[in-house]
């Protein structure tokens, strides 16, 4: 398995979720690029939101972005040299 652009796209929708709060939901408007809006229309068809265009998070898609926001805060570590 490798990180297609597919799959990355997936990944920065759900890291827009504010995860402090379950009472917050994104829209992944018309304008937005076609890969984003594609990405939503896929995590919803997973069953990890509750909209083709964003809405809130399901009991796995609030683990799944839990994970991809926690890995992007691991790869984001600026080294001190």
């Amino acid at each position: 398995m490798s990180f297609t652009p597919d799959l990355i796209a997936e990944l920065e929708v759900l890291a827009l979720f504010n995860l402090d709060t379950h009472q917050e939901g994104i829209k992944v408007h018309s304008n937005a690029s076609a890969s984003l809006i594609a990405a939503a229309q896929r995590l919803h068809d997973k069953q990890l939101t509750t909209q083709p265009d964003g809405g809130y998070l399901t009991s796995l898609g609030l683990d799944a972005a839990e994970h991809a926001q926690q890995l992007l805060t691991i790869l984001d570590v600026t080294e001190t040299a």
